[in-house]
């Protein structure tokens, strides 16, 4: 029933109760308004908007649906008693907690100067500044800033989350150890959250984009790193921007959580 025909019923209802108990009080509208009124601002209660998510948050008793800022509904899977990880499909340039011990990750290339994909979405999010302290980030040979499976952190900027944390993963097809490499991305992107008292942490789908990283594999050793974490983050999130990654790494979170 929608929310003007519950409104409907029960200002009829409520008229039908005042007439039948106090037959002349239809004599003072004022007095019958005033009991009435607030019957007529009823509204349907927003579906899982704050109570979901908060609900969920420091519980990691059984998988559920929550919904988060990065956009999206998605499932929450328990690490440990007090770890969660959470997949759901999104916008992680939107994605935040709490704007000061959160953070994404970027999947960067070496020189950490933007490019396609997820890399040049939150540099254009996150403003010129973000370019700007890249470049200062000290190369560790000729134009390489960040070597592959190697991870570096800076401000945020104007991103909604505290930091954003680089990590460069392997081209599939170009490295010769690529399931290392991948595994070296997010360990490492998870060690240099920790150590910055990082509490909730956001990745997308590393080497999945022009690196071509096949999902399955992908999702299969990013679930399976978070899991050497128990305890270290109170959730663990991975923000995926299309359907197909979505139910990839729900598979892989149900197979391996």
């Amino acid at each position: 029933m929608s929310a003007a025909a519950s409104s409907s019923l029960l200002l009829s209802k409520a008229a039908r109760f005042l007439a039948a108990r106090a037959p002349g009080s239809f004599a003072k509208p004022r007095a019958v308004e005033s009991l009435i009124r607030p019957l007529r601002t009823l509204k349907t209660p927003p579906i899982a908007a704050a109570g979901m998510e908060g609900g969920e948050r420091g519980s990691a008793s059984k998988p559920g649906i929550s919904v988060s800022s990065g956009g999206g509904s998605g499932h929450t899977f328990p690490i440990s008693r007090s770890t969660v990880l959470k997949i759901q499909k999104g916008d992680i340039t939107v994605w935040s907690v709490d704007g000061s011990t959160d953070a994404i990750v970027n999947a960067a290339n070496e020189k950490m100067l933007g490019g396609g994909g997820v890399d040049g979405a939150i540099h254009r999010a996150a403003g010129p500044e973000l370019l700007e302290v890249c470049r200062k980030v000290p190369e560790v040979q000729p134009g390489v800033r960040c070597p592959t499976g190697e991870a570096r952190i800076t401000p945020a900027f104007r991103l909604p989350v505290a930091h954003v944390i680089h990590t460069v993963g392997p081209i599939y097809d170009v490295d010769k150890q690529p399931e290392v490499s991948l595994s070296n991305a997010y360990r490492n992107s998870l060690k240099l959250a920790k150590e910055n008292n990082i509490q909730y942490i956001a990745f997308p789908a590393i080497s999945c984009g022009v690196y071509r990283y096949p999902y399955k594999e992908a999702s299969s050793i990013a679930i399976s790193v978070a899991k050497e974490f128990p305890d270290a983050f109170k959730e663990v999130h991975f923000v995926l921007f299309s359907d197909e990654l979505y139910g990839v790494w729900l598979e892989s979170a149900n197979e391996l959580l």
